[in-house]
């Protein structure tokens, strides 16, 4: 059930027209009406309320009465209202809903329940205060808004420190850095602090700031938005795509070389299959579901659904395992709140790596999980970006495995925060996630593992052993997490920097000629085509400009390697290139040979894209700015 709560000055209705035969209600309810200073709760009865519209109701009067009790008053009117959703319940079921959350507000509350299947005329004066708009989503069996009502009856976590050489510290929820004795507070960092000040202590820094990476993005002419399509979904310029297109084939390449079999499966799936419904609904995220014909589908949030109908339909035997399937989903899809939409933190489509593992009992899924967590870690050397650890487990298992988990933390060879769940409330038992912390403090979310306890059974996934079938334990891995909240912590990692830049492999050029004038030009054409054969990616500004203008091109496209050519160069009076090397900020003068070298030194086993945009920078067009 989907409510909006306006608190109003008054609302007032009247019925006009029938919205459809035998819909509407025509007894016990008003057809015309009007409350003063009321709570008006627009309601949309939505399908899955039909499992049990008792404890809807239920759920729904308690999200009123939390309501009307923040704002001081017992009158309320009941608005059924079906555009809060697309997902609607039965016309008899949401007039049954109606009714019952009016007689199970009757002896507190002076109420006013406008008729159901009515086009009506109504007029609502809104008060304008900061409560005065609060929204609620019921389900059968919990409620949620503008707090975390899902997780407001649980139990608190446990939270911890534990450090790679021994040790651990315990972190109360407030003040919990300020509880470390001093030699443990020597070995936290900054990022492990904001890290901590955010999950443990609650504070989010700097709330409603633009990260830097949103104007980075917009400025270096690599992702746009497009009013022309839904909120959340990116338009990538040459520069980005070349970004993301290498960022893909990275990991792309780790996971295969890691044992993971690549597959391609469906991004929409069918609701009315019980499996994919209960997977969904565990999931919790915003989901996009519409009707195709007579079914009710979702668009993916990740492979699970694909990946584990392929394992549900293969013979798997013991000596099959592990057994890894791999695909970089791109697109998968949550419906986030316009306002949570963020840059490339947070989108409505995005780019997944997604690997499933399956297992042939616990202890094998632990050493999956552990082998899978130190190359997710891994890759920060080669993003250079830096990921803070957090272990996540339920109380059974840690009970269970607290000398593992240690063990892990010491392999990682990073302080890790620990979360301690008092219970299973998802399909894991045990997870890792690595955070990136932007400028603000805030945490970019990126790889995760995860041993998934629930969904062989739930999808019918077994091996066989020669003798019986078993379930078997399957780990959910991101290498990389999203593609784009990898950009996202490369960015806001360069914008800490005293001088900005992305890693030369992921440099959209990563070797510049500045030829002095147009007889030099012919001379760099050459140096750049022998980079290209070499699979380096080189360009040259032979813009009619002047020499410092080109220069000041190059340090705002953060090429990582620039050199200014003129006769000297041309002529062989020189011994070779001045050449700018942006990330050791100074110019060293190099043989060609050498810079060639340096450059491949750099790039090392990573991906060697294509230039995607021309050699000459006068043929460079402008993505942005209009």
């Amino acid at each position: 059930m989907r409510l909006l709560f306006v608190h109003s000055d008054h609302l007032e209705f009247e019925t006009t027209t029938e919205a459809g035969a035998g819909l509407a209600e025509t007894e016990g309810v008003p057809m015309e009406g009007r409350m003063e200073d009321c709570v008006t709760a627009f309601v949309s009865v939505e399908r899955e309320d039909e499992t049990d519209l008792d404890a809807v109701v239920e759920n729904a009067a308690d999200e009123l009465r939390d309501v009307t009790g923040r704002l001081n008053t017992r009158k309320v009117v009941l608005y059924p209202y079906a555009h809060l959703s697309d997902d609607l319940a039965s016309p008899d079921s949401a007039k049954t809903a109606l009714q019952n959350l009016e007689s199970e507000l009757d002896a507190d509350y002076d109420v006013l329940r406008a008729p159901f299947g009515w086009y009506k005329a109504f007029e609502v004066s809104c008060k304008g205060h900061p409560l005065s708009e609060l929204s609620r989503h019921v389900t059968p069996d919990r409620g949620e808004g503008d707090a975390d009502a899902e997780t407001a009856d649980r139990a608190p976590s446990e939270w911890k420190l534990l450090f790679p050489e021994g040790g651990t510290a315990a972190l109360p929820e407030r003040d919990a850095l300020n509880t470390l004795d001093a030699e443990d507070a020597d070995r936290v960092s900054d990022d492990m602090r904001a890290l901590v000040a955010d999950e443990v202590e609650g504070k989010t820094a700097s709330e409603g700031d633009e990260p830097a990476h949103v104007e980075l993005m917009r400025e270096k002419e690599l992702v746009g938005y497009d009013e022309l399509s839904d909120v959340g979904n990116l338009r990538w310029y040459p520069r980005g795509k070349l970004v993301r297109d290498s960022l893909m084939e990275y990991v792309n390449d780790l996971a295969v070389e890691y044992g993971g079999m690549p597959v391609e499966t469906p991004v929409m799936y069918d609701l009315g299959v019980r499996a994919v419904r209960e997977h969904a609904d565990e999931f919790g995220e915003r989901q996009y579901r519409f009707e195709s014909g007579d079914r009710r589908m979702m668009l993916r949030f990740a492979a699970c659904f694909g990946q584990f109908s392929i394992m549900r339909d293969m013979h798997v035997s013991e000596n099959d395992l592990p057994l890894r399937i791999y695909e970089m989903s791109t697109y998968s899809f949550r419906r986030e709140q316009r306002g949570e939409v963020m840059g490339l933190k947070r989108q409505r489509a995005f780019t997944m790596p997604d690997m499933h593992t399956a297992t042939r009992d616990v202890e094998q899924a632990k050493e999956e999980l552990r082998a899978q967590a130190k190359l997710a870690l891994g890759t920060s050397e080669d993003l250079d970006v830096n990921y803070e650890p957090v272990v996540r487990v339920t109380r059974g298992f840690y009970e269970d495995n607290e000398a593992w988990v240690e063990s892990l933390v010491e392999d990682l060879g990073n302080p890790a925060l620990l979360e301690i769940l008092p219970e299973r409330h998802h399909y894991w038992s045990a997870k890792v996630d690595f955070a990136a912390i932007d400028r603000l403090g805030r945490p970019i979310e990126n790889p995760t593992v995860q041993i998934d306890v629930e969904s062989a059974e739930r999808f019918d996934i077994t091996y066989d052993t020669g003798e019986e079938s078993h379930y078997p334990p399957i780990l959910h891995y991101s290498p990389s997490g999203g593609i784009e909240r990898v950009l996202a912590a490369l960015l806001e990692t360069a914008a800490g920097r005293e001088t900005p830049r992305l890693p030369t492999w992921l440099s959209p050029t990563q070797v510049r000629f500045v030829p002095v004038g147009e007889e030099h030009v012919e001379y760099c054409d050459a140096l750049a085509e022998d980079l290209e054969s070499a699979g380096l990616r080189a360009d040259v500004d032979e813009r009619e400009e002047s020499v410092g203008k080109r220069i000041a091109r190059a340090e705002t496209d953060w090429v990582p390697y620039y050199a200014v050519v003129g006769d000297r160069e041309t002529e062989g009076d020189s011994e070779g290139l001045k050449v700018s090397v942006r990330g050791e900020g100074e110019e060293r003068e190099m043989e060609f040979e050498e810079l060639r070298a340096a450059v491949l030194e750099d790039v090392g086993d990573l991906p060697k894209k294509r230039r995607y945009l021309p050699k000459h920078v006068s043929k460079h067009p402008r993505f942005t700015g209009r």
